[in-house]
């Protein structure tokens, strides 16, 4: 496990993108909610193509669901399951992540 942030990090947003292949872009992203964290791949099941038109923007308007900005794909933030949009019932990959003490950490396996 690597730490990836800290919970302090998501003091004014709910989602932050992260570069953990030092490429420059962003390959996944990590929602922190209600005390729980949920980390996805930022790769649009339909397409492959990233979620975000920028930084660290992974929501639809309302925060409700995580909105593809491609082509309108909207996915449950709970387990990233396509809700509306072109791809229903498709997934979004999971990144495995856990919480100890204030820092989040990503399994560099996944």
């Amino acid at each position: 496990m690597k730490k990836l942030c800290s919970l302090d990090d998501f003091k004014d947003v709910q989602v932050l993108g992260f570069d953990t292949t030092g490429d420059g872009e962003q390959d996944i992203f990590v929602i922190y909610r209600d005390g729980q964290v949920f980390a996805y791949r930022n790769s649009c099941p339909h397409t492959g193509a990233p979620l975000n038109w920028m930084p660290d923007q992974f929501l639809a308007s309302d925060g409700a669901l995580i909105q593809c900005q491609n082509h309108d794909a909207y996915f449950q933030i709970e387990d990233g399951v396509c809700v509306g949009g072109p791809c229903p019932g498709e997934t979004l990959q999971p990144v495995n992540v856990s919480i100890v003490g204030r820092d989040i950490l990503i399994d560099v396996t996944s």
